[in-house]
């Protein structure tokens, strides 16, 4: 995340939270397209990918990774420890497996999902993280937040218990540093990639 602050320093397209907050529509038909490649994966259609699906969807991405590589990745991405990959953990993989693919720069590394769109959603969420990372440590923290939150418009400030609650909300193990792991997860709830017909709280 530090190397991509570098290279994109100077160059971010989002200038406020609000101007992240109207791409969400943009980032959801991005994400939903992705639903087809889940279903691909789940061969059982369970509503989940195990290790042995995982397995074969990553050589299919041909992606070579050791055993201890796959078990790395498949636990920090089952979150809720369910021993499967869900959708919008599947979602988080993807995005995350993209992240370890990019610094390679090399022109037949692709993610393989026949999706330059989805590619530039990836972009765009990595560029929203890069923008709430005021300090360019690869790490959130709540001044981070509150200053995001509020610079756009300073005599506007956002109640603290706003700020204060989207951090609790991303920082899930609560060690006040929020990963892009843990915000790729809140960003994906934010945005709502579920059916229209699901009713949110």
């Amino acid at each position: 995340m530090i190397e991509m602050k570098r290279s994109a320093s100077g160059q971010s397209n989002f200038k406020s939270i609000d101007s992240i907050i109207m791409r969400f529509p943009q980032f959801r038909d991005g994400l939903r397209n992705l639903r087809g490649v889940f279903e691909q994966y789940d061969e059982d259609s369970n509503g989940t990918i195990d290790r042995e699906e995982l397995s074969k969807c990553l050589e299919k991405l041909q992606l070579c990774l050791t055993k201890e590589e796959v078990e790395d990745l498949f636990h920090s991405c089952d979150i809720d420890g369910s021993e499967g990959i869900q959708f919008n953990e599947f979602i988080v993989l993807l995005c995350l497996i993209y992240l370890l693919m990019k610094p390679s720069f090399s022109p037949d590394t692709t993610l393989n999902v026949d999706s330059p769109q989805l590619e530039a959603t990836f972009d765009t969420i990595v560029e929203a993280f890069l923008f709430l990372d005021k300090n360019g440590d690869g790490k959130l923290n709540k001044k981070d937040m509150i200053k995001a939150l509020n610079e756009a418009s300073p005599w506007e400030r956002s109640p603290a218990r706003v700020t204060r609650t989207r951090f609790k909300e991303m920082d899930w193990d609560k060690n006040g540093k929020v990963s892009f792991r843990e915000f790729l997860f809140a960003f994906i709830n934010w945005v709502g990639i579920e059916s229209d017909e699901e009713i949110p709280d």
